[in-house]
């Protein structure tokens, strides 16, 4: 039976910057509009923040009962390591998807926008079927699709729109931003996992394209949110380029994913990046919302 310990390391906590981040610039998108709402950006995050614990476990519960997870390096593994039975993961993903209904219906109510219970329906499905389900497109190389548009822009245009009941230009760049930086995530997990995944028979992006190009394409989704911060920058203030400064701690893992890393070392990397997209992700929020 796990311990309370390994329940917490298997949902991941490393992953939460993912949630929290694009939030946060939501947040502070609306603040420079005045339009800023505590509760409205509370049960916000509270959805992503259980979006993301709900799909740690379920991918856990499907990669474990698959057998996908027998030969891995990473964080805690409760199935594939048999610490905790495979129904109690699966009750811990539905009840993570249900914090994050409930928090979600909240806020329909609230706003009295009804068609964002389908804006919900849809990132619970995706959550699940990233790894569950006869046909996971995870296993299809479409991972990062997921991700994209889930941790970046349904969290960050979700947020600016319960608040402000609009959307402009410059929050579909933001979202697209932090929605490339989340995506390195996925990319360095998937880059490290390419020889387990084909013994699986997982197709990742990564396995699909091979470990050279995806080397490449972490370096590049870096520097397109760059240049879109920049983007961003020349719409609301440039005193946004100070986020840039959060680039600093991009330099040690482009340096050693670009470098050939591979194996444990990858696991540091991933460690630096969530440490990267937490700190861009404030940073950012906070010059937004201050200029």
């Amino acid at each position: 039976m796990a311990t309370v310990s390994q329940w917490i390391a298997g949902s991941r906590p490393r992953t939460l910057p993912s949630a929290i981040a694009p939030v946060a610039i939501g947040a502070g998108l609306v603040a420079r509009q005045d339009s800023f709402i505590a509760v409205r950006s509370l049960l916000a995050l509270i959805v992503a923040l259980a979006l993301q614990i709900g799909v740690n476990y379920a991918n856990d519960y499907s990669d474990g009962i698959k057998g996908t997870d027998e030969i891995r390096i990473g964080p805690v593994r409760l199935v594939g390591q048999g610490l905790a039975a495979a129904r109690q993961v699966m009750l811990a993903a539905f009840a993570s998807f249900g914090v994050a209904a409930v928090a979600g219906l909240a806020l329909v109510v609230i706003t009295n926008e009804w068609w964002l219970i389908l804006v919900g329906a849809a990132a619970i499905a995706a959550a699940w079927f990233y790894t569950g389900g006869k046909y996971p497109y995870g296993y299809l190389g479409l991972g990062e699709i997921f991700v994209f548009v889930f941790f970046g822009l349904v969290p960050v245009l979700g947020t600016v729109y319960v608040q402000t009941f609009s959307i402009a230009a410059v929050d579909v760049i933001a979202s697209c931003a932090v929605g490339l930086l989340i995506c390195t995530l996925l990319i360095v997990n998937n880059l490290r996992d390419i020889p387990t995944d084909r013994i699986a028979g997982k197709r990742t992006l990564a396995v699909k394209l091979g470990d050279q190009r995806t080397r490449l394409i972490f370096a590049a989704c870096m520097a397109l949110t760059f240049v879109l911060t920049v983007w961003v920058a020349a719409l609301t203030s440039w005193w946004v380029l100070l986020a840039l400064s959060s680039f600093a701690l991009a330099i040690a893992p482009v340096k050693i994913v670009l470098g050939g890393g591979v194996g444990p070392v990858l696991v540091t990397v991933l460690k630096m990046t969530g440490m990267l997209v937490l700190v861009y992700g404030l940073l950012t929020a906070a010059l937004l919302a201050w200029c």
